[in-house]
C-alpha cells in the first residue's frame, strides 16, 4: 500500500513536470545558438529551503502579533526583506548569462558520452554557482568569471546502441542562499552516438593488397627506388639528384616505388552470429586494426567504406555500426 502511494506520488510529479516543460516549450520555442537567458524566460520558485524559512516567518509573525511584542515583529520584517534580496540575487544571478556553444562527444555503450557546454559571461560581476543538466544527466556545478567564459562538462550514460536525442538543456543556480532556485530552458537539437561495445574474440579477416605499385616521389630512403624524372616547380631540394646533376644531366628528381597497399575489410554479411553479436564483434575488430595503425575498410548495411585509417575514418566506421538499422543518416 505504502509503495503503490510512493509510485502514484512520484507519477503525479512527473506529469506536472511534463506539464511545465512542454509549456515552457511552447511558450519560448526551439532555440538556436547563442542562446542568452532574457529576464522573460527565467524561471524562480522557492527552494525546500525557501519554503521552511518562510512557514518560520509565518510562525514568528503570528506569535509578535499573539504577544504584541514589538521586537519580534522587526526580526519577521527584518527577515522578510533578506528573503526578497535573496530571490533578487538568485535572479539576477542568471539574467544575462550566454549559451554560446554545444558539443557533444560519442563513446561505447557501457561508458559516458560528453555533452560540453560553453557559458558567457558579459556582466563586471562572476556568475557563482551555475548548473547545468539535462533529462539523462546529474547536475553539473561551474562558475562563470566576470566578463569572461567557463565550460561545462555532463556525463551521459549510454545503455544501448544507437542514437540518443537530448531535447532541451536546463541552467539553474540557487546562489547566493540556496532560498530560491531560478532556472532556464535552452530548446537545441542535441544527439549522441552509442557505439557498440568491442567485444569478441574472432581473428580479423585476413590481409589482402589493393593498387599495385603507385608510383610517388619521396625523400629518399622512404622506399624502394625507381628512376629518374625531370625537375618540375614546386619539387623539393631534398628530392633533387645532385649527383646527376653534377655529372651535367640537368636537374632531375628521384622517384620512388610504393609497394602493394594491405588492409582489411570488415564485412557485416560474413560475420556469424546474432546482429549485436555481430556488431560487437566488428567494433573490436576495428579498435584493435586503429591501435596498430592499419589499413582496414566497411561494408554494412548496403554502405561501404573504402579502406582508410586515421581517427576520423575510425569514428565514420564505429557510426556506421552504431547507426545500422536506423533509418534516419546523422547530419
Amino acid at each position: 500500500m505504502i509503495r503503490e502511494r510512493r509510485q502514484s506520488k512520484g507519477t503525479w510529479r512527473a506529469q506536472l513536470r511534463d506539464r511545465v516543460r512542454s509549456w515552457a516549450r511552447r511558450r519560448q520555442g526551439e532555440d538556436s545558438l547563442p542562446v542568452t537567458l532574457a529576464t522573460r524566460r527565467v524561471y524562480i520558485l522557492p527552494t525546500r529551503a525557501g519554503f521552511a524559512f518562510a512557514a518560520l516567518l509565518l510562525l514568528m509573525l503570528l506569535a509578535g502579533l499573539n504577544y504584541a511584542n514589538s521586537i519580534a515583529l522587526i526580526v519577521t520584517f527584518l527577515l522578510a526583506g533578506f528573503a526578497l534580496i535573496a530571490m533578487h540575487l538568485t535572479h539576477r544571478n542568471l539574467v544575462g548569462l550566454a549559451l554560446r556553444g554545444v558539443a557533444t562527444t560519442d563513446a561505447f555503450v557501457g561508458e559516458h558520452g560528453r555533452l560540453l557546454l560553453t557559458l558567457d559571461n558579459t556582466a563586471d560581476t562572476p556568475r557563482i554557482g551555475i548548473e547545468c543538466e539535462t533529462d539523462e544527466t546529474e547536475r553539473s556545478p561551474v562558475d562563470v568569471p566576470a566578463t569572461g567564459s567557463a565550460r561545462a562538462e555532463l556525463g551521459i550514460s549510454l545503455a544501448r546502441r544507437g542514437r540518443l536525442r537530448l531535447d532541451r538543456i536546463r541552467i539553474s543556480t540557487s546562489f547566493p542562499f540556496g532560498l530560491f532556485r531560478a532556472w532556464s530552458y535552452a530548446h537545441l537539437p542535441m544527439e549522441l552516438l552509442a557505439w557498440p561495445a568491442p567485444r569478441g574474440r574472432r581473428d580479423p579477416p585476413a590481409e589482402s593488397t589493393s593498387g599495385g605499385q603507385a608510383t610517388a616521389v619521396h625523400r629518399a630512403g622512404d622506399e624502394q627506388w625507381s628512376s629518374l624524372r625531370a625537375f618540375r616547380s614546386g619539387d623539393s631540394p631534398r628530392q633533387v639528384a645532385w649527383a646527376a646533376y653534377a655529372r651535367g644531366r640537368g636537374l632531375l628528381v628521384k622517384v620512388y616505388e610504393s609497394p602493394a597497399a594491405h588492409h582489411r575489410t570488415f564485412d557485416f554479411d560474413r560475420v556469424p552470429g546474432e546482429v549485436e553479436q555481430r556488431l560487437e564483434q566488428m567494433s573490436a575488430w576495428i579498435v584493435d586494426a586503429h591501435a596498430r595503425g592499419e589499413s582496414y575498410g566497411l561494408r554494412i548495411g548496403g554502405e561501404a567504406l573504402p579502406p582508410s585509417s586515421g581517427s576520423e575514418h575510425r569514428e565514420r566506421c564505429l557510426d556506421a555500426l552504431a547507426l545500422y538499422g536506423d533509418p534516419e543518416p546523422r547530419p
